[in-house]
């Protein structure tokens, strides 16, 4: 009796222990927070996971498959794209669904609109609609559609440069800016033609384009991109005179 009840009172300390931690990583040693997370379709082409960021194809903005859809709460009217998260499913909220000690890193690429009648991105919850592929890295197949699960910010690791895609006409021109790695989520841009002597604030049109009212064709182009956590790089001539509406054009420099 003496043995089994010294057994017992060991798997209630060891439990007591695993909880702890677990809730120690959660919210407070590590930075994890709360949210909860459900997917959306089926269809994995790279080319529909782009959405209210602008990202024509996730593939060549250099993110790949593993995107999310942010609520407001976290998308910040556009701020956020490009931003990476690492999310795990929460198994001690969800044992039956959740994927033991899973997780994936997600790009923001998408908005999850509020439906103002009490849905998952209604403000202020904080929800990731993750693609089927991300959200399979966490979770069991043939569940509801919505699992707890817990996020941080963590850095964007990007293969090769900055990427900048040329779009608009005239005087109306307009970037898009992707493969941004470190916080990976964009505050300001600047651009300087080669006929000029200055920097131009650039303006965010929406998501990742940022746009000027200034005619710069026939010029090369030089760009300077702050991120949201406050660091700069400056890309000098990355994208040459002979320039066309429609093309990108990698720089040799990328945020770490």
């Amino acid at each position: 009796m003496e043995a089994k009840k010294c057994c017992v009172l060991l798997c209630q300390f060891l439990l007591f222990i695993n909880v702890v931690v677990f809730e120690g990583i959660n919210v407070e040693a590590r930075g994890w927070l709360h949210a909860r997370a459900t997917f959306y379709g089926i269809n994995q082409d790279p080319s529909t996971l782009g959405g209210a960021c602008g990202y024509e194809n996730t593939y060549q903005a250099g993110f790949g498959v593993y995107t999310t859809a942010l609520s407001g709460a976290l998308f910040r009217g556009g701020e956020a794209c490009g931003a990476c998260y690492q999310v795990m499913c929460n198994s001690r909220l969800d044992r039956r669904w959740c994927l033991p000690r899973a997780s994936v890193t997600v790009t923001t690429t998408n908005f999850c609109p509020p439906n103002h009648h009490g849905g998952w991105c209604d403000p202020p919850r904080h929800h990731f609609d993750m693609s089927m592929p991300a959200f399979l890295r966490i979770a069991r197949q043939g569940n509801e559609g919505i699992v707890p699960v817990l996020y941080r910010r963590v850095s964007c690791r990007r293969s090769g440069g900055v990427r900048f895609t040329l779009k608009g006409q005239s005087n109306f021109n307009m970037v898009m800016i992707s493969n941004v790695g470190g916080g990976g989520d964009i505050k300001s841009v600047w651009i300087r033609g080669s006929g000029t002597r200055t920097w131009a604030a650039m303006h965010r049109n929406w998501g990742a384009n940022w746009q000027i009212s200034v005619d710069v064709r026939g010029q090369t182009l030089s760009f300077r991109v702050t991120l949201v956590n406050g660091r700069t790089l400056e890309f000098f001539n990355v994208v040459p005179s002979s320039w066309q509406f429609g093309q990108t054009y990698a720089a040799r420099n990328q945020f770490i």
